[in-house]
C-alpha cells in the first residue's frame, strides 16, 4: 500500500524524488570470511568451519545438483528459497537479490525514491545503509542512536523530517530490532515509506512479530558471517505488498519481465543458484542457531560481572535479539583489541568510524559532534567472538583475557610528566 494513500505502489510518494567491521575472526578478513590469509586464532570472531562441518554433506550435494543442472541464475533453488524464507519470516513476498546492498537499493528504487529526496536513518551502521540511499540519488539524514540499544532514537526522528523526506530506514543493528511501533506511527502520520534494514537481524522479533514484514519493505544480507550466511554474497527484499514485490522483481533484472523486454530502468541484482542452494540447507537450522547465540550472550553477560569495566549489551524489553554480534563497551578499547589479538582472540569494532564522518560521505556536510551518542559508541564498542558453535570454555577464556587486561592496566603505575622530569 502506498504510504500516502494514493493507491498505486509503483508511484513515488508525494512528488518524491550486515555488514562488515574491523579485522578479526580468523585474522583473515572483516568477519573471518576468507578474504586474505593468516594464522587461526584460539577463539575466532567467527568460525565458519565449525558451522560447515555438520552440514558439509548436504551442502556439497546441493551444489552438485546445481552444477549438474547448470541452471545458474533465477532458477529452481532461488524460487524455492524465496518461498521458504517468506514462510520463515512471516511475509507474503520474498525476492532474492545479489547482496544486501542491492537489497537496500532495490527497496528504495521500488518506492520511487531518488534525486532531491531525503531518507532518515542512522550513521551507526555499516556504510551500505547510507550508500544505498546515495546510490539512488537521495540524501541520508542521520538521526542519533539510543545509546542503550544502538538503534535509532525514536524521540529525535520528527525534528529531522522536512518537506523532502520520503522514507524512514531504521536499522535492526547487531540483531536487535529498532523500536518499530512509534516509527510506523510517525511514518503513517507523515505519509512516509518505512524500509527496514534487517541485514543483521535474521529471525529477530519485535513484540513477538518477526522483523522484515513490519514496514513497507525490508532488506536482508546473507553475507557469509551473518546468522544466515551464504558462501559468498546474497540478499533478500521482503514485503507484504504484491505491487512492490513485482516492482522489485523487475528492477533486480534490468527492469525486465522477459528476455530483452525492459519496462523499467533497473540494475543487475540477480542472485545465483549456488548461493540459494546453500542457504536452503542452512535455513532450517536458523532458529536453533539463534537460540544458541542467545544462550552464549547470556553466558557472556554473566561472566562479565567479574569485569566491571566492560559493559555488556542491553536487550530492549520489546526485542527478541538474535545476537549477530555480541557488542560490549570497553574503556581503552583499541589497546584492548591489541591485547585480545595477542591472546589469540578475534575481536571486531562495529563500527570505528560512523557514516557521517566517513571521507566518502563528506559532501553531506556533517562534522564531529553532530551525533554525540553515535560518536561515543564508535569510540567504545567492541565485538566479542559470537557464533552458534562457540563453547563455554572459549567464552571463559575470552572473559579471562578481558579481566587480565584491566588487571594489568590497574597494576601499571602512571608516570606524570613532572615525575619524568625529576628522574
Amino acid at each position: 500500500m502506498h504510504p500516502r494513500g494514493q493507491g498505486a505502489t509503483h508511484q513515488r510518494p508525494r512528488g518524491a524524488g550486515g555488514g562488515r567491521g574491523a579485522r578479526g575472526g580468523t585474522a583473515v578478513s572483516d568477519e573471518g570470511c576468507g578474504v586474505g590469509g593468516g594464522a587461526p586464532l584460539k577463539v575466532p570472531l567467527v568460525d565458519l568451519h565449525a558451522q560447515y562441518e555438520p552440514i558439509k554433506g548436504e551442502v556439497l550435494a546441493r551444489i552438485s545438483d546445481v552444477l549438474d543442472g547448470m541452471e545458474l541464475f533465477l532458477g529452481t533453488h532461488v524460487q524455492s528459497f524465496e518461498r521458504e524464507f517468506a514462510a520463515a519470516t512471516g511475509v507474503e513476498h520474498a525476492i532474492a537479490v545479489s547482496d544486501g546492498t542491492a537489497a537496500l537499493q532495490l527497496a528504495l528504487m521500488a518506492c520511487g525514491i531518488g534525486r532531491e529526496d531525503e531518507v532518515i536513518t542512522v550513521a551507526h551502521t555499516f556504510v551500505a545503509t547510507a550508500e544505498a540511499i546515495m546510490l539512488v540519488g537521495a540524501r541520508p539524514v542521520f538521526v542519533d542512536i539510543d545509546p542503550r540499544t544502538y538503534t535509532i532514537d525514536v524521540a529525535q526522528i520528527e525534528r529531522h523530517i522536512t518537506p523532502r523526506t520520503r522514507a524512514i530506514l531504521p536499522v535492526h543493528l547487531y540483531g536487535q530490532p529498532a523500536d518499530m511501533d512509534p516509527i510506523l506511527a510517525i511514518a503513517r502520520r507523515r505519509g512516509l515509506w518505512t524500509i527496514e534494514d534487517a541485514c543483521q537481524a535474521h529471525g529477530a522479533r519485535y513484540k513477538g512479530r518477526p522483523v522484515g514484514g513490519l514496514g513497507h519493505l525490508a532488506a536482508y544480507s546473507f553475507y557469509c558471517s551473518k546468522n544466515l550466511g551464504a558462501y559468498g554474497e546474497c540478499g533478500m527484499v521482503t514485503t507484504n505488498d504484491a505491487g512492490l514485490a513485482h516492482r522489485v522483481r523487475l528492477l533486480r533484472d534490468h527492469g525486465s519481465p522477459s528476455r530483452y523486454r525492459h519496462e523499467l530502468v533497473g540494475m543487475n541484482g540477480r542472485p545465483d543458484e549456488l548461493q540459494a542452494a546453500v542457504l536452503r540447507v542452512k535455513l532450517p537450522h536458523l532458529q536453533r542457531w539463534n537460540a544458541l547465540r542467545r544462550a552464549h550472550a547470556e553466558r557472556y553477560s554473566a561472566l562479565l560481572r567479574a569485569v566491571p569495566m566492560v559493559t555488556p549489551p542491553e536487550v530492549a524489553g520489546y526485542a527478541e535479539h538474535v545476537f549477530h554480534l555480541y557488542v560490549v563497551r570497553a574503556p581503552q578499547r583499541d589497546a584492548l583489541v591489541e591485547h585480545l589479538h595477542r591472546c589469540g582472540v578475534g575481536a571486531g569494532i562495529h563500527y570505528p568510524v560512523p557514516c557521517h564522518l566517513q571521507p566518502g560521505l563528506s559532501a553531506l556536510g556533517y562534522r564531529p559532534g553532530d551525533l554525540p551518542a553515535t560518536e561515543q559508541a564508535a569510540a567504545e564498542v567492541l565485538s566479542l567472538p559470537m557464533y552458534a558453535e562457540l563453547t563455554a570454555e572459549q567464552q571463559a577464556y575470552v572473559v579471562r583475557c578481558l579481566r587480565d587486561f584491566y588487571q594489568e592496566q590497574a597494576a601499571t603505575p602512571v608516570v606524570h610528566p613532572a615525575q619524568e622530569v625529576q628522574r
